[in-house]
């Protein structure tokens, strides 16, 4: 109904902005990356999904269409609403993910708040063939952020902020140390 939106952004919150756009404030709930690009009073323009509900309607927004197309596969799968797959969205890009699906690799789903065990083999089982096959510097750098995760726990780091230092590290760098000491430059020049 609603594919795409463009607008001021009105304000900024945790986990939705509101965009302005023809008169209306669309409250649009995001990833923290999406988030962390938006900026208040300035232009925005999103991609969008609609999630009808008998109580309410939801407005999810997406800078580019492939994380909309791989929001909206992952609703294909029964028992994953909108804000779970949100969710999954925030802990990697889409190319990392569907590295993840199509290796069979469940347990780098689980690291998402929500997602158990049962829910994370379901995930592959229902998408490994829709994902197709990964490229396989895709794969290198999703055992690498595997191992850099850990690291970075080890010294210290929440989950959540080695995860949002790992999204930023370009998948063209693979293996773990590499990526690990990237992920550390880029959290060390906050």
């Amino acid at each position: 109904m609603i594919g795409r939106i463009e607008g001021v952004v009105s304000a900024k919150r945790a986990g939705f902005a509101v965009i302005s756009a023809g008169g209306v404030g669309y409250k649009v709930a995001a990833m923290r990356e999406t988030l962390g690009k938006l900026k208040e009073k300035q232009a925005a323009s999103l991609w969008t999904h609609l999630a009808v509900r008998e109580d309410a309607l939801d407005l999810y927004g997406f800078t580019n269409e492939e994380d909309l197309h791989f929001f909206e596969l992952l609703l294909t799968v029964h028992g994953i609403g909108p804000k779970s797959a949100l969710a999954i969205l925030d802990i990697a890009d889409a190319a990392t993910l569907r590295s993840a699906i199509s290796a069979g690799n469940s347990s780098y789903l689980t690291k998402v708040s929500g997602i158990g065990k049962k829910t994370a083999e379901k995930i592959v089982v229902e998408l490994r063939d829709k994902v197709g096959k990964s490229a396989k510097g895709s794969e290198r750098s999703l055992s690498g952020d595997e191992e850099a995760l850990e690291a970075m726990r080890t010294l210290g780091y929440t989950h959540s902020e080695a995860r949002e230092a790992l999204r930023k590290v370009p998948t063209a760098i693979e293996s773990g140390s590499a990526r690990l000491r990237e992920a550390l430059r880029l959290l060390g020049s906050r």
